[in-house]
């Protein structure tokens, strides 16, 4: 292990330390650095030292202990206590510094420009003042500059990793805002396609068992031909759902494509199932459209057929596929008289059809047709780029 992760795992351990027993823990360090030349040497007259001198270098070093609550204080008591120690002459001949140090450090790293700025003032002045030769006073200020630019430094990387901090939590709730948003399109976009599966099943088979009872005595054939129909719808869209419902499951079994355009002509062949002579022709050279553009020209073709079959009373229907440069051009008509104008207009099924077509970037209109009887809708969808 580099001596970097030795580093970084003493940096995380510490962290999780209460700062009151960190300060002690350096409190008790430098007490007992500077009194060590106190207990360990005697004086020239073979006497302990003054207690002057234990006073001193306990008042410079005791503070420490409060340095986060109480910065300047700390410092204040120290720089005071540092400055007594030579007030009598028989101590040992050591400078106390590293208490007023730390708290220097303390001051730098956490207060505010101008009180950083003022302390520094007042300990350089006061280090001058007191301080009896001129090496004594460079070695003072290079050490009290030095523990200043430590202090700088450290509070500039704590606000650099708080900002990366609160920059990867705005992301990660950026992503899961982001991530709920796609949950809510793609639930949106399940509850489309489940309305359109049922609604067009379930409209085939209606009007298939409706005229079954009828064929039953007047043509046996074709009321075998309209249970024929109802066991396919029923089959095609159990099918349908079985495939959009395996994206719900945590562990996906396979899956089946999606319908697409190519399986346009079955599906007017099957709605033709219902009694409606549906026909269906393309204009003009097939382009590539991107796979959800695919998927949403068939439900919207689905959507608008079972419309016909539900509302309109229609006996015939078209559905017109024209291919251009840059779009495809769906139309599908019908003969019959639309809605009710009683009940009001705007159903989920054109809601559906127009917010599909706008998911890829196209557009859906839908009204009567202009000169003739009947319905139309008419939905631009744009080719994928090549």
């Amino acid at each position: 292990m580099s001596e970097s992760r030795y580093v970084m795992r003493f940096r995380r351990w510490s962290a999780t330390l209460p700062p009151m027993l960190v300060d002690a823990a350096l409190a008790a360090l430098v007490l007992g650095v500077q009194l060590w030349p106190l207990l360990a040497t005697h004086s020239l007259s073979g006497r302990p030292w003054h207690w002057w001198g234990y006073v001193a270098v306990i008042a410079a070093s005791v503070p420490l202990v409060w340095r986060r609550r109480a910065p300047v204080t700390v410092l204040v008591c120290t720089l005071l206590a540092t400055a007594s120690y030579d007030v009598v002459d028989d101590v040992a001949r050591q400078p106390i510094w590293y208490g007023s140090l730390a708290a220097f450090y303390t001051v730098a790293a956490t207060r505010t420009r101008w009180v950083r700025w003022s302390m520094f003032a007042v300990t350089i002045a006061g280090g001058l003042i007191v301080v009896g030769s001129s090496e004594t006073a460079l070695r003072g200020i290079v050490l009290f500059v030095a523990a200043y630019a430590i202090g700088r430094a450290a509070a500039s990387s704590r606000a650099q990793a708080a900002a990366l901090e609160e920059r990867a939590a705005r992301l990660t709730r950026e992503r899961e805002i982001e991530a709920e948003r796609a949950a809510e399109r793609e639930r949106a976009r399940i509850a489309r396609d489940m309305h359109d599966i049922l609604a067009h099943a379930v409209s085939v088979m209606v009007v298939q068992a409706e005229a079954g009872p009828v064929a039953v005595t007047a043509n046996p054939a074709r009321a075998v031909a309209a249970f024929d129909a109802i066991a396919t719808a029923g089959r095609d869209a159990m099918d349908q759902l079985r495939r959009l419902l395996n994206v719900l499951k945590e562990e996906e079994g396979p899956r089946g494509p999606q319908p697409t355009i190519g399986a346009l002509p079955s599906l007017a062949e099957q709605v033709g199932t219902t009694g409606l002579h549906v026909t269906y022709s393309t204009t003009g050279e097939p382009r590539p459209l991107s796979p959800d553009t695919e998927v949403a020209a068939y439900r919207i073709v689905q959507e608008a057929l079972t419309n016909i079959v539900k509302h309109a009373d229609a006996t015939r229907a078209d559905v017109a596929l024209t291919w251009q440069d840059h779009a495809l051009m769906i139309d599908i008509t019908d003969d019959g008289h639309g809605r009710d104008p009683a009940l009001p207009s705007g159903g989920h099924g054109l809601i559906g059809i127009r917010e599909r077509a706008a998911a890829c970037g196209g557009s859906a209109v839908a009204g009567p047709r202009e000169g003739a009887p009947g319905f139309l809708v008419r939905v631009r969808l744009p080719r994928a780029a090549s």
